[in-house]
């Protein structure tokens, strides 16, 4: 591609050109400003930088890592700058210069949130643009910078980090790119030091956790811990977003924990497609996105990463212990931790968990196996997602599943399609025995479980979606949970359950969705008998904050 069919792409993909209707509209929250060639509207690295729309003159976006600058396009009149970071505080990647002198329209960060949220037709522009940037930027390698070897379980640590958090970035190999040593030595580190995280050139952590990377790039927010909040919920994927936009909208005080990154396992997701009133579907990340500027907009407080260890109850509060020290006190509680992907029980597993085995098909997952074969275990929804958003990228896709029908627990439209691609190869009655490779997966070795039966697949890459585990081992010993770790709720819990402390002097029956603790509700997947889908979730999410108001309502805490 040309420099200069770059430049057309930013115009037309990611930069649409605003209507004079629209801009009036837009000028209501900003002011206009006039600006000359070489003047710089915004750096990466600033969080208070304004929305830009270019109104007369040309602004180029600049990436400049390390002292090397990069153009990554032109905006010409009409055309907007910035990207989702200006929607959740983080810190901007690139640098925006004037190129050719104008006029610009300038609105404070705070004031965008406001056009996002109560001016619709343009809201729907602004953020379709931001994500479609912001996927750019992940198969461009913008932003951040992590120097590793493939071989580092921290590294790969730290590379699911964000892509599970979908933050912008490139990953240089110790091993095989031949600019990873020469950075090493421009920040004054070695590879024994690795694996180093560099922010917009400048900031450098040796080995950083997830939260100390969090705290860096601007997208770990740091809570008042010192404050009684009304509402804290554990998790923020679907069900807890969900009970987070309706507990601030109807003004409870509330704080959304995330262990790993805002959206959940649903985040994950390349596109969910029965979602009601989204026909052409949406991926797991615009949904979360979404989500969170509106909990914003309401006063929700989120804290990622921040991990829950802990649930004890006194003085009629809860408090919650957390992985970093510390805890934070609520009157009420939503459980919305969700579940955790199970783990194939064949050797050497671990070898290959983030290099060739995943967890997830997102984009960044796709661009390492492009026009490679692949193979995709599991028969839920969110394997035949995983196998149809691959199919557009990797040369053949086995999907893999241990019983004869795909029909059996794949929704019908899913199975349907997935039968109707070329490239799709589907093995029932299936399993994985064993996987061939040193440092990358070379192949999957799969048995027949009627015939016993074995061949090699030519598998670069390996999805595993056969479901998960209750993630509840901080609540074990403090709430009820079923067989399989699940929270039991309402009526599923026995009455010897509610003989405790916490019932006694009560005289009414838990509420559907409390816990054998008053006060303590869970939501989605972690919940026992609950349906493991999107929209079910974000239901469960919403319902339990009409039920923190009754239990509030009830104790007058």
């Amino acid at each position: 591609m040309t420099s200069g069919e770059k430049v057309q792409e930013i115009r037309s993909t990611r930069a649409p050109k605003l209507r004079e209707d629209q801009i009036e509209l837009l000028s209501r929250y900003g002011q206009t400003r006039t600006t000359e060639v070489g003047e710089v509207l915004f750096r990466a690295g600033d969080t208070s930088n304004d929305f830009i729309v270019v109104l007369e003159g040309e602004v180029e976006g600049i990436d400049d890592f390390a002292g090397e600058a990069r153009s990554i396009g032109v905006f010409l009149a009409g055309r907007f700058l910035g990207e989702l970071n200006m929607l959740t505080g983080q810190a901007m990647y690139v640098s925006a210069v004037v190129r050719e002198g104008g006029k610009v329209l300038a609105i404070p960060r705070e004031r965008l949130k406001e056009v996002v949220t109560e001016e619709p037709n343009l809201s729907d522009i602004i953020l379709k643009a931001f994500l479609a940037r912001r996927s750019w930027g992940m198969r461009t390698g913008l932003g951040l910078r992590i120097i590793g070897s493939r071989h580092s379980d921290d590294a790969t640590r730290l590379r699911e980090f964000a892509v599970r958090n979908r933050l912008s970035h490139a990953w240089i190999d110790l091993d095989e790119d031949p600019k990873a040593g020469a950075l090493l030595d421009k920040f004054g580190a070695t590879p024994s030091e690795t694996p180093v995280a560099i922010w917009q050139g400048k900031d450098m952590l040796k080995n950083p956790t997830n939260a100390e990377l969090a705290q860096v790039i601007g997208l770990k927010v740091d809570a008042t811990w010192r404050r009684t909040y009304d509402l804290v919920v554990v998790g923020a994927g679907p069900a807890g977003l969900g009970a987070s936009v309706y507990g601030a909208s109807e003004g409870l005080s509330t704080l959304a924990l995330e262990s790993v990154a805002l959206g959940g396992q649903a985040g994950t997701s390349s596109r969910i497609e029965n979602y009601l009133g989204f026909p052409a579907g949406l991926s797991g990340f615009e949904l979360a996105t979404r989500a969170l500027v509106q909990a914003d907009k309401f006063g929700a407080r989120t804290a990622v990463p921040e991990v829950a260890i802990g649930l004890e109850r006194g003085d009629g509060y809860y408090r919650i212990g957390l992985s970093e020290g510390g805890e934070v006190a609520a009157r009420s509680v939503i459980v919305a931790t969700g579940a955790r992907y199970r783990r194939l029980d064949v050797p050497r597993l671990e070898r290959f968990e983030g290099v060739s085995v995943h967890y997830a098909a997102t984009e960044a997952e796709a661009l390492r196996c492009e026009g490679q074969e692949v193979a995709v275990v599991g028969s839920g929804n969110s394997a035949g997602q995983a196998v149809l958003f691959l199919a557009g990228r990797a040369r053949r896709v086995y999907l893999l599943i241990r019983g004869g029908d795909l029909g059996a627990s794949m929704s019908s439209y899913l199975a349907d399609r997935i039968m109707g691609v070329e490239n799709i190869e589907l093995l029932a009655n299936t399993e994985v025995r064993d996987l061939a490779g040193e440092d990358r997966l070379d192949g999957v070795v799969i048995e027949d479980n009627r015939s016993g039966g074995c061949r090699a697949l030519e598998a670069r890459a390996l999805f595993v979606f056969i479901g998960a585990e209750a993630n509840t081992g901080w609540l074990e010993g403090t709430v009820k949970l079923d067989e399989r770790g699940f929270v039991l709720t309402g009526g599923a819990l026995e009455r010897s359950a509610l003989d405790e402390d916490g019932w006694r002097g009560l005289s009414r029956e838990p509420y559907l969705l409390e816990t054998s603790l008053p006060g303590v509700f869970a939501a989605g997947d972690v919940r026992s008998g609950s349906i493991k889908r999107v929209a079910s979730a974000v239901g469960e999410g919403s319902m339990a904050v009409r039920l923190v108001h009754q239990y509030l309502d009830d104790t007058g805490v």
